[in-house]
C-alpha cells in the first residue's frame, strides 16, 4: 500500500475517489485526514462519456454547419466535431440544417435569415491520391450577406479532427473577437482497475493518448506554457515525486525528488521556473525550482500546511491554499517572496485556486454543507458565485482564453469531465475514459495559435 504524508495532504486528498473523499471529510482535523486518505486508495468506478450541453446563455450567436461536401468518406465527420464545439462553448446556439453545400456555393442567405441562422458554415472534404485529406470550408455571415473568408488544409487522416478544431477557432474569433480554445489540449489521470492513467485529450474529450500508466498513484499533471511538456507527481518510487514530461516524445525526467514529499508542480508563465510543494526542511511549505531542476529556493515559512500554487498570468504573484488561519483558504504572495494575504473569506474550507488568463476571476472548490462545488471569486470585487449544481466537484481549470472552465465531478453517481462558462449558465460533458476521473488541467494554445 502507498503511504501518503501530511506533506502532501491537500495535493492528494483532492484528487482521490470521491465518494470515500466525502466520508473521509468528515474527521474534523486535517491532520486526521492524513490517515484518512490511505482508504481512498481502494474503490474504482466505471464512467461512460457523451457530449451533453445544458444551460442557456444571454447572448448566444445562432448558427448552422452544412454537411461538408463529400465528407460522409472520410473518417471523421468534420461538420459535426465543428457544431459540436461551438455549442460546447457556451457562445453558440446551434441550430440543425441537412442542405450540404461545400465552400464554393454561395448560400440563399435569406432562407437562413428566416430560419434565425445568423452564421453558416460550409464546407468540402475531399480524398487526394496520396491519401491525404483536402478540408475546405467559408463562414458566412447571413445577417450582413457577407462572406467572412475561410481557409483549406491538405492534412493526414490522423489529423481530421485537429482541424476541424482549428476550423472551430477560426469560426469562434470571428464570431466573438476572442481566440478559439477547440484546438487546445486537456490533461487528467483516470483510475481503472487498480492502474493510473494520465491521459492528454483534444479539448471535447476525444482523442484520448495515454501519456503514463501506472499501478501507484499519479497526481497534480500542469502543463507547461508551451504546451511541450507536462509536470505531474508520481508514486512509482513509493513516495511523491515531481517528474516533468515531454508529451510528443515521452521522454522524462525527475524535477523534485527531495527528502520527504515533493508535490503539487505549477509552471511560470515564462516557463522558466515551477513552484512546487516540499517538505524537506519539516512541514510543507513552497519552494521555487527551475525548470532545468537544481536547488529550489524556499517561498514561505510556516507552521502551516502551504500546497497547491499557481502563479497569477503576468508571474508576479502566487495563489496558494494553506490551513495558516486553521482551515485552507487561498492566499497570495509576491513570487519572488514576501508579505502574504488572504483572498478567500466565503466560507471555511477552500481549495485549489484557478486563475483565469485576464487575471480577473479565480476559480476554486468551495465545501458547503458537506458538499464540493465549483465557485468563482472576481478578484476586483471579491464576489463569489457557486456555479454548479453537483456536489463532488474538484480542482477546476481555466481554458487559456478565460471563458471556459474544465473540472471532474459526479452526476448520478458516475464520474464525469465537465466544462461550464464562468457564469454557470451553460455546462458541458465531456468525452473521456473509463474510470475514476481526476485532476484535470487544461493546456495553453498550441504554437500555431
Amino acid at each position: 500500500m502507498t503511504t501518503i504524508s501530511s506533506d502532501s495532504v491537500f495535493s492528494v486528498l483532492v484528487p482521490e475517489r470521491r465518494k470515500m473523499y466525502l466520508f473521509c471529510l468528515n474527521f474534523r482535523s486535517l491532520f486526521s485526514l492524513i490517515a484518512a486518505t490511505l482508504c481512498l486508495l481502494g474503490s474504482n468506478a466505471l464512467a461512460q462519456f457523451r457530449v451533453d450541453v445544458s444551460g442557456i446563455g444571454l447572448s448566444q450567436i445562432p448558427f448552422s454547419v452544412a454537411p461538408f461536401k463529400a465528407e460522409e468518406s472520410s473518417p471523421q465527420k468534420v461538420s459535426a466535431i465543428i457544431f459540436a464545439d461551438l455549442e460546447r462553448s457556451g457562445q453558440f446556439k446551434g441550430l440543425a440544417t441537412s442542405v450540404s453545400m461545400d465552400e464554393t456555393s454561395r448560400p440563399d442567405v435569406s432562407d437562413f435569415r428566416q430560419k434565425n441562422v445568423d452564421a453558416l458554415i460550409t464546407g468540402s472534404v475531399t480524398k487526394l491520391a496520396d491519401g491525404r485529406y483536402d478540408v475546405r470550408f467559408r463562414l458566412w455571415d447571413t445577417v450582413k450577406g457577407q462572406d467572412l473568408g475561410g481557409q483549406s488544409y491538405a492534412i493526414l487522416p490522423a489529423d481530421l479532427r485537429l482541424v476541424s478544431h482549428r476550423i472551430s477557432d477560426y469560426v469562434y474569433e470571428k464570431l466573438t473577437g476572442d481566440k478559439g480554445v477547440f484546438s487546445t489540449r486537456i490533461a487528467y489521470v483516470t483510475k481503472n482497475s487498480g492502474k493510473y492513467h494520465l491521459w492528454i485529450t483534444d479539448a471535447d474529450g476525444e482523442n484520448a493518448q495515454a501519456a503514463l500508466s501506472s499501478p501507484e498513484p499519479i497526481i497534480s499533471p500542469s502543463w507547461s506554457p508551451n504546451g511541450q511538456q507536462l509536470a505531474y507527481v508520481s508514486f512509482e518510487s513509493r513516495k511523491p515525486v515531481v517528474y516533468v514530461h515531454e508529451v510528443s516524445s515521452g521522454k522524462r525526467r525527475v524535477l523534485a525528488n527531495f527528502k520527504g514529499s515533493n508535490s503539487a508542480p505549477s509552471w511560470s508563465p515564462d516557463g522558466k521556473t515551477l513552484a512546487v510543494t516540499l517538505s524537506r526542511d519539516g512541514g510543507s511549505q513552497l519552494f521555487l525550482i527551475d525548470s532545468n531542476g537544481g536547488e529550489p529556493r524556499r517561498l514561505t515559512t510556516s507552521s502551516s500546511i502551504d500546497t497547491e500554487p499557481v502563479f497569477s498570468p503576468d508571474g508576479s504573484a502566487i495563489y496558494f491554499v494553506s490551513d495558516r488561519g486553521g482551515m485552507p483558504q487561498v492566499y497570495r504572495t509576491p513570487a519572488m517572496g514576501g508579505p502574504v494575504e488572504r483572498v478567500t473569506f466565503t466560507g471555511n474550507y477552500n481549495i485549489s485556486p484557478s486563475i483565469s488568463s485576464d487575471g480577473k476571476w479565480l476559480a476554486y472548490i468551495t465545501r458547503v454543507s458537506g458538499q464540493f462545488k465549483l465557485a468563482v471569486q472576481e478578484l476586483s470585487t471579491d464576489k463569489v458565485m457557486q456555479i454548479t449544481a453537483t456536489i463532488a466537484d474538484e480542482r477546476p481549470s481555466f481554458a487559456p482564453n478565460g471563458k471556459l472552465i474544465v473540472y471532474a465531478t459526479q452526476i448520478q453517481g458516475r464520474e464525469a469531465l465537465m466544462t461550464t462558462s464562468i457564469d454557470g449558465r451553460i455546462t458541458a460533458r465531456l468525452a473521456g475514459q473509463t474510470g475514476d476521473i481526476r485532476e484535470p488541467n487544461w493546456g495553453p494554445y498550441n504554437k500555431a495559435q
